[in-house]
């Protein structure tokens, strides 16, 4: 799936499961960038803050961009969570035997874009 137009931040290999931080990034995507950091901002979930450290670094990247941009008037377009790699440990288990334990990754992406009636 091709990534849509507009300003874009990415940040890879957070180990968080991706699984984990979808339902967070579904409650503030299509919002206003002022409303979806303040929203961030109340969420307890580990996730809600790998989120908006990507949003405030996508909505930097769209103001050195483009210099006469407001924040007000920028609202998050997209926000993919995709699967990164995993890391695999050994998990030591009763009776000498061993389980494999697998910490999951994650690439957030976001995009920013400027609402169409400004």
């Amino acid at each position: 799936m091709a990534l849509k137009k507009g300003y874009v931040a990415t940040t890879k290999f957070l180990i968080a499961s991706p699984t984990k931080v979808r339902p967070v990034a579904r409650v503030v995507s299509r919002k206003s960038c002022t409303e979806a950091l303040a929203i961030l901002d109340n969420m307890p979930q580990k996730g809600a803050v790998l989120v908006k450290n990507t949003l405030k670094s996508a909505v930097a990247n769209a103001l050195q961009v483009s210099k006469n941009l407001d924040e007000d008037s920028l609202y998050v377009k997209e926000i993919r969570i995709d699967e990164g790699p995993r890391l695999k440990r050994v998990w030591f288990r009763a009776r000498g035997r061993a389980d494999q334990l697998l910490r999951r990754m994650c690439h957030i992406t976001v995009i920013v874009d400027e609402k169409a009636g400004e």
